[in-house]
Formats: C-alpha cells, sequence, structure tokens
C-alpha cells in the first residue's frame, strides 16, 4: 500500500506542476511582445531615415535651383549627383530611392521615394516601409535675404572651450554660413555685422549724434540712445534725446572706445561683398564688457529702411526676408537706459522689448546662447526669437557651434527657397 500510495502522490505532484505551463504560455507569448517591439524600432527607424531623405531631397533641390548657369538638363544633373552623395553620406541605399526633380514655374519640384529594408517586423510579413517626400525650391532670382550678424565680442569670447577659443569657433562657424549663403545665391543675399561689447563702433551722418554739428560722417562708439529711443528702428530727430553718441556709463567708462578700431570691431552695413564680411570676421577680437541689448539695437537698424541705414528694402517688400542672427556668451553687463534710470535689469528688458517690435516689423529673430549658464538670460534669448522651437540653439563647445550655424543655414535657406 505504501508503494501504491507514493506513486499515487506522485502522479498528482506532476499533474498539478506549473512550471510546463508557464513556459509553453511564454513560448506562445514571446511572438507578440517581439513583434511589439520590432514595431517599435522599425518605426524609429522610419522616423530617422525620413528625416535624412528630406534632408537629402533639400539640399540636392536648392543645388538645382542655385546652378544659375547651367542648362536645365546641366541642372538636374547636378541635383542627381547631389542627391547620391547625400544619400551615400546618410547610409541610404541609393538603388532603392527613386527620386525626380524637374524645373517648372520658376521653381524646383523634387519627390523621391525609398522603400526601407524593416528589421523585426518581418516577423509579422512586413519586409518594407515606404519612405515618400516632396520639396519645392522657389528659383533664386524670386526670393531675396537681408540678414544681419549680431556677434557677442566681449572679453570673455577669448575663454577656451572645449579645446578652442569661443571666439575663434564663432569665427570659423561665421565664415562657413556666409560661404555657404554666397554659394546659394549670391546676387540676391546681403549680410551686415555688429560686433558688441559695451559699445558699439559705427558710422553715421553728423545729425543723428549728439553734439554733432553741420555735414558729413560722424564715425565713433556709442552706446544705446535714451528711452524709448532705445527700442525702436525710428530714424533720430532735431532732439538730442532721440540720438545716439549718449555718454557711456561710469561703471566702465574705464574701458572706453580706443581698442575698437585696433579690433576691428566695427559695424558692417548690409552688403553683397561677402569677400568684406569674411576678411572682418577673420580680423575682429574681443573687448570689454556685454551690452547685448545695443547689438540687438543696431541689428535691428542695420535691417531696417530708416535712416542711418540704407541698405535695407522697406518691410513688406515682396519675396525679401529679413533676419536678424543674435549670438551672445553671457549676462547682460552694460546698463542700459530706462524710463527714469539707467542700469542692468533695464538692458535686458530693452532687449525683450526690440525683439518684440523687431519681429513685430516682420524681421525673423534667431538667437544662440553660447555657453551661458545663467538661466533668466537663457529664457530671454529663446523668447527672443520668432519660433523657439527652429530659431533658438543653446550650445556649449566648438563643434556645437558649427552645427548651430548649419541649422541657421539651412533654417535661412528654407526661408528664403522651400516654397513647400
Amino acid at each position: 500500500m505504501a508503494n501504491s500510495n507514493s506513486i499515487t502522490a506522485g502522479l498528482r505532484a506532476f499533474g498539478s506542476n506549473q512550471k510546463g505551463t508557464t513556459a509553453v504560455v511564454f513560448a506562445l507569448a514571446v511572438v507578440p511582445m517581439l513583434l511589439c517591439g520590432g514595431v517599435a524600432i522599425d518605426y524609429m527607424r522610419y522616423a530617422a531615415a525620413h528625416t535624412e531623405l528630406q534632408a537629402a531631397l533639400d539640399a540636392s533641390a536648392l543645388s538645382v535651383a542655385a546652378a544659375t548657369t547651367l542648362s536645365n538638363s546641366g541642372r538636374i544633373k547636378a541635383g542627381e549627383d547631389t542627391f547620391d552623395a547625400n544619400l551615400k553620406a546618410y547610409k541610404i541605399d541609393d538603388s532603392t530611392v527613386d527620386r525626380s526633380f524637374t524645373i517648372k514655374s520658376g521653381a524646383v519640384v523634387a519627390m523621391a521615394s525609398y522603400e526601407m529594408p524593416t528589421a523585426l517586423m518581418q516577423l509579422a510579413g512586413f519586409s518594407k516601409m515606404t519612405i515618400d517626400v516632396a520639396t519645392e525650391i522657389s528659383i533664386p532670382d524670386k526670393k531675396k535675404a537681408e540678414i544681419a550678424l549680431v556677434l557677442d565680442y566681449s572679453g570673455s569670447m577669448k575663454e577656451v572651450l572645449a579645446g578652442e577659443v569661443k571666439y575663434v569657433a564663432m569665427k570659423n562657424a561665421a565664415k562657413k554660413l556666409v560661404s555657404d549663403l554666397k554659394n546659394a545665391n549670391p546676387k540676391n543675399i546681403k549680410i551686415g555685422l555688429v560686433p558688441f561689447s559695451h559699445h558699439v563702433w559705427v558710422s553715421m551722418p553728423k545729425q543723428y549724434v549728439v553734439g554733432q554739428t553741420g555735414t558729413g560722417n560722424w564715425s565713433g562708439c556709442t552706446q544705446d540712445r535714451l528711452y524709448p529711443s532705445n527700442l525702436v528702428d525710428d530714424t533720430p530727430t532735431t532732439a538730442d534725446t532721440t540720438k545716439w553718441g549718449q555718454p557711456i556709463a561710469k561703471v566702465h567708462s574705464g574701458d572706453g572706445c580706443g581698442a575698437y578700431v585696433p579690433n576691428r570691431l566695427t559695424v558692417l552695413p548690409l552688403t553683397g561683398d561677402f569677400d568684406a564680411v569674411t576678411t572682418q570676421l577673420d580680423a575682429m577680437k574681443p573687448y570689454a564688457w556685454t551690452h547685448i541689448a545695443l547689438g540687438a539695437e543696431f541689428g535691428f537698424h542695420l535691417l531696417s529702411p530708416n535712416a542711418p541705414f540704407s541698405e535695407g528694402v522697406a518691410y513688406g517688400t515682396k519675396n525679401t526676408e529679413k533676419i536678424m542672427v543674435l549670438l551672445t556668451d553671457g549676462k547682460q553687463t552694460e546698463p542700459g537706459f530706462g524710463p527714469s534710470s539707467r542700469n542692468v535689469p533695464q538692458g535686458e528688458a530693452n532687449l525683450e522689448a526690440i525683439c518684440s517690435n523687431a519681429k513685430a516689423k516682420g524681421i525673423t529673430v534667431m538667437t544662440i546662447a553660447y555657453d551661458i549658464d545663467d538661466t533668466d538670460t537663457v529664457k530671454r534669448l529663446r523668447n527672443c526669437t520668432t519660433d523657439p522651437a527652429k530659431h533658438f540653439f543653446k550650445i556649449g563647445n566648438s563643434s556645437n557651434i558649427a552645427a548651430a550655424f548649419d541649422e541657421i543655414k539651412r533654417e535661412i535657406t528654407a526661408q528664403v527657397f522651400i516654397s513647400k
């Protein structure tokens, strides 16, 4: 009986054991689990490939539009060659991509379709995912751009960041931007420079400067105009309260104006002479303190059709985009004029007002917070932009500043050339 009971108990234990059931259930569940994970992975790959394919197509269509010296067939061939090179850079198999480039009605129309091989979705019988992209680029003769580069040349830009001097990294990135824009559309793009620290050195008619008489131009350093003239792009009147040339704030008066010309920190009005822009970028060196609002004030005036500068076309001129790119590496340290006082917080408030007024006139404002830890300044620069998602860049090393200027180039070319 004892042996019979042991056998019976053993059979009962085997029948009630759940380990095998768990294994079977897990085996049955693992396939859909893998499939769900595979779908997520493949869709992440799809999103990345879609972005890359669109970027490759945009750049290629832009090259077709920019090749104004070639025949239509030559331009299309150049676009196809650029597209193939871009696909290789993104490691996309060009044999699986259909593409077309056509020129019609003053624009380049481009389309591409890519059969992206799937990974784990093949378990469900889906071996490919189709990615379709398209773009339309206006022929350069149709659109123009006026760009003011407002660049911080205060003393902190001499600091080394990630193995490179900050102002040198900025210079190299800005020079590449100028070169790329020159190659894209040399006839219809103008660029101006506003290097700022605690002063801006500028040339303008004497009638717009406090204490000046007679005709001709005055050249020298200035801080912001008296409030509220320092917030707008209005031409100075006969009243001294509207003019430039106000005295420097006492806090930094010892630094003066003497180093601006030797350091080539002079305002360059809008020009189509790209070599002049590049030459000045090569020559400029940092000095003294930081007046961000003053830099933005003069960037606003460079793009304005109002005197003292006359290079900018009227606001609202058809097919002309006005763009201000403002870069700084620190907080406002120079006092700004306000309604009843002159201090640093007022300078910060003035920057916000200048950005708002410039945007109201149709100027696209882009900003770069370069190696800035102060959260209030970063927030202020972000809010200064036309579209924070596309036009604000917070960066912390030399490679990132190059990438930021590349992204700014893409935004400018998209705004000026990309129709759809």
